[in-house]
């Protein structure tokens, strides 16, 4: 009991310190887990750690993110995504196989092995991308859901290699058992041939999906009975451990099992109640195997070999970096988005681990050279941290430029109204303006969102409105409003700042992301500044007050003196914000709130509580 405490202690420590210094620099948690495992390897060799098993467990993580990433999505969006999958994440395994095929055959490899290696190597990293791809807000740019196109059809092809490896053994092939006890020590296909293997494979999966629409709702009714929280979470495990255990059994990846299973699921009244039990257990299992990655490192055989280590890893990057661009540039993924996928998705994946050790069991590799290939694996893991900080230190800064030169010819127009973003907000006053006779001309950087919306005949032009180029061809000089919708803080701080500056006899309608960017817009020069959120709120709590009783004349006076009090507020601490201080470590401006709190407060909640209470009638518009 003391030995088991005593690692786990370790590995909590190492995770604990680790990924919160890494983010503080910028670095990304999973280089910092990655730090961290390299950091207590020795320590782990010394307690006679077997970090394999560790890993095995770990990799579960992995089997909960596809889970939760198939939540996310519904068929209909899987479906829209088919062109994307078979040609962009089916041509970069091919190419990359081939390529990487070729390339060990010149290093005097057989075309067997070569052709193994070519495989496991196409594969990326699914647990570092997403993971990284979330912390860093890129998943929902067209990069981002590109990387995620190729790293589906990554996992889907895990399966047709499970059954093309062990083909390419080159000494004494095992048996068929042998090869699915090397995967799994209990299988319901051991002793099938292969039209028996492919209708239990089908019957499980058809087992999975009616599970999914039939069995989830019932069970989770059964459980809310004893309205126990800790229930919840151990029925959503249960229900993953499951799905990913009939996948184990029948052959299948069980990451891809349980994301079909949440893909199923996406449409479900249980989906929100299944994410947020099953997430801090997948944020933590994901934490365990990237330290667990960096604990194998085996650094005698990595210094005996390190400079064709290193050349090996190098190579495998110039090569993916290379397919991936030039596959970008076909499927239109633009300017730094295209640079995102090829470096974000350019390493090899958690799954060549589980490949090489099934690869060596079916005599298609000798554990010689899987030891090298998987040093390789484990360096290209490590370096994939600093390729993200690499993207974004130097790719961003000089791409976007670049691509504002591209963006679309805008032809001369008498708009006077420029909208910067077309997203949920943009695209919601340039239909208000439109319907009432208005012209404007509309800029978006999104290339996937512009695609969308040309469906639908709305005319949106490409290109970064943060760009004075840009906004020159779109007839800034002559515009007498610019709405400013972008999604990005500090895109709607510089736009703004630049403009106010520029063409002062603009007005400026700027979306404000919360209530400390609306004091950044306005010692920019802002004064039209619109909280994204605000307005929805005020709603909510005059929805709120009528559900209580207040009859409606009633709760849209409260709304409105609130709205006020608010408004007051806003204004009274303005002059004492300073820009890029955390408000909460600026002396002046928290003083100045508790003032303005005992100035207004007493009688904003006065004349809310008559109201409340009917002794105060509503004024009369």
């Amino acid at each position: 009991m003391t030995d088991i405490l005593l690692i786990t202690f370790v590995f909590l420590v190492a995770g604990v310190v680790a990924a919160p210094l890494a983010s503080r620099f910028s670095l990304g948690s999973v280089l910092g887990y990655l730090l961290a495992g390299i950091v207590i390897g020795p320590l782990l060799s010394l307690l006679g750690v077997d970090v394999s098993s560790v890993q095995h467990v770990a990799e579960f993580g992995v089997v909960m993110m596809l889970f939760l990433v198939g939540l996310e999505l519904e068929p209909k969006q899987l479906w829209a995504m088919k062109y994307r999958l078979m040609g962009l994440g089916g041509g970069q395994i091919l190419l990359s196989a081939s390529i990487i095929g070729l390339i060990a055959i010149a290093l005097g490899q057989t075309w067997q092995v070569a052709l193994a290696i070519g495989l496991m190597f196409s594969l990326s990293s699914t647990a570092i991308v997403l993971q990284t791809l979330n912390e860093k807000g890129l998943m929902h740019s067209d990069g981002g859901r590109a990387s995620f196109s190729v790293l589906l059809t990554q996992d889907i092809a895990v399966i047709p290699m499970l059954v093309l490896l062990p083909l390419l053994a080159v000494g004494d092939i095992g048996s068929a058992a042998s090869v699915h006890e090397a995967s799994s020590e209990i299988s319901l296909v051991a002793d099938l041939n292969s039209w028996q293997t492919a209708l239990v494979t089908i019957l499980a999966i058809l087992l999975v999906i009616g599970g999914g629409n039939y069995l989830i709702a019932p069970v989770f009714r059964f459980v809310a009975v004893a309205r126990l929280r800790e229930l919840f979470t151990a029925t959503a495990l249960m229900f993953v451990v499951g799905v990913a255990l009939l996948m184990s059994l029948v052959g299948v990846s069980p990451a891809l099992g349980t994301f079909l299973a949440g893909l199923v699921l996406a449409n479900s009244v249980y989906k929100h109640e299944l994410e947020s039990n099953i997430e801090p257990v997948k944020g933590l299992l994901l934490g365990l195997f990237f330290i667990t990655v960096g604990a194998r490192i085996d650094f005698a055989l990595l210094l005996a070999d390190f400079w064709l280590i290193l050349g090996l890893t190098l190579v495998l990057y110039l090569v993916k970096i290379g397919v991936l661009l030039a596959l970008g540039a076909v499927f239109k993924v633009h300017g730094h988005n295209k640079w995102l996928l090829a470096l974000g998705v350019s390493q090899v994946g958690e799954f060549a681990f589980v490949l090489l050790s099934f690869t060596v069991a079916s005599n298609v590799l000798s554990q010689q050279l899987a030891d090298i290939l998987l040093l390789v694996v484990a360096m290209s893991m490590l370096l994939s941290p600093l390729m993200f900080i690499f993207y974004e230190k130097v790719i961003v800064p000089h791409c976007r430029p670049k691509m504002s030169g591209k963006g679309d010819d805008i032809p001369a127009n008498d708009a006077k109204i420029i909208i910067a973003g077309s997203g949920r907000v943009g695209g919601i006053v340039d239909r208000m303006l439109r319907s009432a006779g208005f012209s404007t001309t509309v800029i978006d950087y999104s290339h996937e969102r512009l695609e969308a919306l040309s469906r639908f005949k709305v005319s949106t032009y490409f290109g970064d409105a943060t760009q004075p180029s840009m906004l020159h061809a779109a007839g800034i000089e002559q515009a007498k409003l610019l709405v400013v919708a972008l999604d990005d803080a500090e895109q709607i701080s510089r736009l703004v700042r630049y403009v106010n500056k520029a063409y002062p006899h603009v007005h400026i309608i700027a979306r404000a992301v919360d209530r400390h960017h609306v004091y950044d817009l306005y010692a920019y020069g802002c004064r039209d500044i619109i909280r994204e959120t605000f307005d929805s709120s005020l709603r909510m709590g005059r929805s709120a007050f009528e559900a209580l009783g207040i009859d409606k004349e009633a709760a849209e006076e409260m709304k409105e003196i609130f709205n006020e009090y608010d408004r007051q507020n806003m204004i009274g601490v303005a002059d004492v914000y300073r820009i890029g201080v955390p408000a909460h470590e600026n002396d002046e401006y928290v003083a100045r709130v508790f003032e303005l709190q005992q100035t207004y407060a007493p009688s904003m909640e006065a004349k809310l509580r008559r109201l409340r209470d009917g002794t105060d009638k509503p004024q009369q518009p």
